[in-house]
């Protein structure tokens, strides 16, 4: 099994209060890996990433879906290795900021870090709070 595969069996073990549906899709290029149902019945994408470094690598196709669809997408990444004292390995950025993250890479600030914070924000997708 490899990184991304073992990463999304952790979200699966983790978001038990959303429906994932792994999307694995090679006729639309850029598709995003899961779509997500929340409780509240709104849906939004996200595109898993591991990672050994700082940098993440998207397909042009990637980023023309997350350009194209900036509302409801997420990019989920993984950082594999030992994590410095407050930093987190999974961090959770908007799609609608896929260029400044190709660009950036994990420098670029995250709007979750860590599994319990991003598990929190997929649940609220849709809700006015």
């Amino acid at each position: 099994m490899g990184p991304e595969a073992k990463f999304y069996q952790q979200i699966k073990r983790n978001f038990k209060s959303l429906s994932l549906i792994r999307i694995e899709n090679s006729s639309l290029l850029g598709t995003p890996d899961l779509l997500v149902c929340n409780t509240s019945g709104y849906f939004c994408t996200v595109e898993l990433k591991v990672t050994k470094s700082k940098k993440l690598r998207f397909s042009p196709h990637q980023i023309a879906f997350h350009k194209r669809h900036p509302h409801n997408t997420f990019i989920l990444a993984k950082t594999l290795g030992p994590c410095t004292p407050n930093t987190f390995s999974v961090s959770m950025f908007r799609g609608s900021r896929i260029s400044e993250l190709a660009a950036c890479g994990l420098k670029l600030e995250a709007c979750c870090l860590g599994l319990d914070a991003c598990r929190l924000m997929l649940e609220q997708v849709g809700s006015k709070a």
